[in-house]
């Protein structure tokens, strides 16, 4: 059954009715998407802006699945600022206010004593920042091990700010049988290695700016001999109109490596991962913005962010690892309306990776011969 709007979805009269107080009807993609994979228990993967309605996607559940009569802390969200904490807390609040449950945010700046005194009433969700939440903890005023839902919101905003260890932190104080959901507006490997290392057979869901740019990206792939691979890519810069691209590598040591080959052969290219410092960084990000560099040799974590004009190609010279890093990938082309290209160099031993890219968007990728080698 294709899900259209709330009515469509298994939902309680005291669940509804807050939906409708709210004046929803129809369902955004994320929440069409989203929210009956997690009233099923699986753990989700989102990648969707902020503007979405991703907050509805993971309330409504929660809303669902959680006990009201009991008192105890059962649902979880994690974001990355006390604006944010506040407003989710809020909206979750209207969305389950008929079904009695007592939601409040938990965050720095304010009177630990209001939250101490909300949290000995009894609350079923708490939606904080790492910092004050881990504040509770070891104050042992939070106690997390009945919670059964947790939430990581805008999670490439809270590893941009340093979050990773406090969520690891708060994560070890959670039942590990809990069903877990991440959403971002960018899923790149370093949030992909949270999903991998804390999620269970997650279900991906891709709503985003990135997914509304593939019609404008001419996407294609060619299946090549790891052997050969270099010398396609050089081949492909010789051939293609490449004004500005940026060439992805799945490793550190690749990107380094790469550069350095490109380097040798006369090309205008410069490594770029995350062991930059941040005047390296900012060196190389400069030089590529004004054109005083072609070719950005980069890692996934190096390019989180990177929102640079003129991007012509995406060249991704490794498969990544997961398949909604391939969308965050291209989607550093085709901006502000303009097209681009993406090209992927597929080794024999990554075309199952592959399958798994093209079975998760609409879009065409169409396989491309690799250029004749001369060398």
């Amino acid at each position: 059954m294709h899900i259209k709007n709330f009515r469509d979805l298994p939902l309680s009269s005291q669940v509804m009715k807050g939906i409708e107080d709210l004046g929803f009807d129809n369902l955004f993609p994320i929440q069409a998407q989203a929210i009956m994979p997690l009233l099923e228990g699986k753990d989700v993967i989102g990648q969707a802006q902020t503007g979405t309605g991703k907050t509805a996607a993971f309330g409504i559940p929660m809303a669902e699945c959680l006990n009201p009569k009991h008192k105890s802390v059962q649902g979880l969200v994690l974001e990355p600022t006390r604006e944010l904490a506040i407003q989710v807390a809020e909206h979750i609040s209207q969305l389950t206010k008929y079904a009695a449950f007592k939601v409040s945010p938990i965050y720095g700046g304010e009177s630990i004593q209001k939250q101490l005194n909300a949290l000995k009433k009894g609350i079923h969700i708490i939606v904080g920042t790492p910092g004050r939440i881990i504040d509770h903890l070891r104050r042992g005023t939070l106690n997390l091990s009945l919670v059964k839902i947790v939430v990581l919101d805008e999670a490439d905003r809270m590893l941009d700010m340093g979050f990773i260890d406090d969520i690891e932190y708060i994560l070890s104080k959670v039942p590990t049988n809990r069903q877990t959901s991440l959403f971002s507006a960018t899923i790149d490997q370093s949030v992909m290695a949270i999903c991998n290392r804390y999620m269970k057979n997650p279900e991906k869901i891709l709503v985003s700016k990135d997914e509304i740019a593939l019609t404008q990206i001419d996407q294609h792939y060619m299946v090549v001999n790891p052997a050969n691979k270099f010398r396609i890519l050089c081949a492909i810069l010789n051939e293609s109109k490449i004004l500005k691209a940026i060439i992805f590598c799945r490793t550190r040591r690749g990107t380094k490596l790469l550069a350095e080959r490109l380097i040798a052969q006369g090309y205008d290219a410069k490594p770029f991962h995350a062991g930059f410092t941040q005047p390296q960084r900012e060196f190389v990000v400069n030089s590529f913005r004004e054109e005083r560099l072609r070719l950005l040799i980069a890692t996934d974590v190096a390019a989180r962010g990177l929102d640079i004009q003129g991007i012509t190609h995406i060249i991704n010279y490794d498969v990544p690892l997961d398949a909604l890093v391939y969308f965050h990938r291209i989607g550093r082309t085709a901006r502000m309306g303009l097209g681009g290209t993406a090209i992927t160099l597929v080794s024999y031993g990554e075309l199952t990776q592959f399958k798994s890219i093209k079975a998760l968007t609409k879009t065409a990728i169409e396989e491309s011969e690799a250029p004749g080698l001369l060398w």
